[in-house]
């Protein structure tokens, strides 16, 4: 499995048909990344790769939002000669906390009305680095001056 390490750069200049956008750090972002992010590797003839860099972008953006302490985020999308890069930044100094699986129990799958609070997760946040893990060939932070980072992940054709 690969592990997120650092990296010195998340640089596109120059890519092609980059997408580096910024968005407004809302429960509504991880969607219209998706959809973006969809359309680019569509228009880049990756479509095939659509469904894991999406779910990728997904995670990373939901960390984002949840973590940044601005009111924006931004994304950027390169395709480079064997994939596509997608890092997106946050102002957040905080890296990303890699949590241990989770085991599945029988009782798991009773109903729980709490799960309709505001908040609730059961016990259920932190495991999306486990899944840009097993999508991505690599994956990393880039800390950014003065402050925030990019976290980032590689998707190989």
């Amino acid at each position: 499995m690969t592990r997120c390490g650092t990296a010195a750069s998340v640089g596109t200049a120059g890519t092609a048909g980059t997408l580096d956008t910024t968005f407004t750090a809302s429960v509504t972002a991880p969607s219209q990344v998706r959809m973006l992010v969809r359309l680019r590797l569509a228009s880049w003839g990756l479509g095939r790769l659509g469904d894991d860099v999406a779910l990728i972008a997904s995670e990373l953006v939901t960390n984002a939002v949840k973590w940044g302490d601005e009111r924006e985020i931004r994304v950027r999308l390169a395709r480079e000669p064997r994939g596509v890069l997608l890092a997106v930044w946050d102002s957040s100094d905080g890296k990303p906390v890699r949590q241990r699986a989770l085991s599945v129990a029988a009782s798991d799958t009773a109903a729980d009305a709490a799960a309709l609070d505001p908040g609730y997760d059961a016990g259920m946040g932190g495991r999306g680095l486990p899944i840009v893990e097993a999508l991505a060939s690599k994956c990393g932070v880039a800390q950014t001056t003065p402050a925030g980072k990019w976290v980032w992940a590689r998707v190989a054709v």
